[in-house]
C-alpha cells in the first residue's frame, strides 16, 4: 500500500491522522520520517486526540520515548538523539515494541534495524506555514 497526500493545513493533518488512525492495532509500528518542524510530533498528536479522544502528548525528544495509556496504548518513541542504536537496549525499546501497544516512532532512520521490518512509514515534506506531502508506505 502506498499514499500520497498533500495537506494544506494543520488541519487537514488532523482528519488525514484520524483516517489513519481508524486502521492502526497494537502491534503496529509506524516509522515517522522528515525535517525538524515538517509536523511529525503534530502528527502524532492528531494520531493520539483521534484514538484516545484527547491530546496529551508532547514530543520524547529529550526523554526518548512517552506512553499515552488508553485503548488502545500507544508508545510515543524519538530517536533524534540517537547516535547508535546499542543505545536502545537501556532505553526500554524491547517494551515499546512487544505488540501490546501502537509504536510512533519519530525519527527512525537513526536506527532502522531497531524496529521491526513490518511497520508503516511516513515521510512527511514541508515546514512552517506550506502545506505538508506525506507519502505513507506499508512495508511488509
Amino acid at each position: 500500500m502506498q499514499l500520497r497526500v498533500t495537506l494544506p493545513t494543520e488541519q487537514d493533518v488532523g482528519k488525514f491522522a484520524a483516517a489513519f488512525a481508524r486502521v492502526l492495532h497494537p502491534g503496529d509500528v509506524v516509522a515517522l520520517g522528515g525535517p525538524v518542524g515538517s509536523g511529525k510530533s503534530t502528527l502524532v498528536r492528531a494520531i493520539v486526540r483521534a484514538l484516545h479522544g484527547s491530546d496529551q502528548s508532547a514530543s520524547p525528544s529529550f526523554t526518548f520515548r512517552h506512553r499515552y495509556d488508553g485503548d488502545p496504548p500507544i508508545e510515543h518513541i524519538d530517536f533524534y538523539r540517537i547516535d547508535d542504536p546499542r543505545e536502545l537496549v537501556e532505553l526500554g525499546l524491547e517494551e515499546a515494541l512487544d505488540g501490546r501497544s501502537i509504536a510512533l516512532i519519530e525519527w527512525w532512520r537513526n536506527a532502522p534495524e531497531a524496529i521491526p521490518p513490518r511497520r508503516y512509514e511516513i515521510e512527511i515534506e514541508g515546514a512552517g506555514d506550506e502545506p505538508r506531502k506525506l507519502f505513507l508506505r506499508a512495508s511488509q
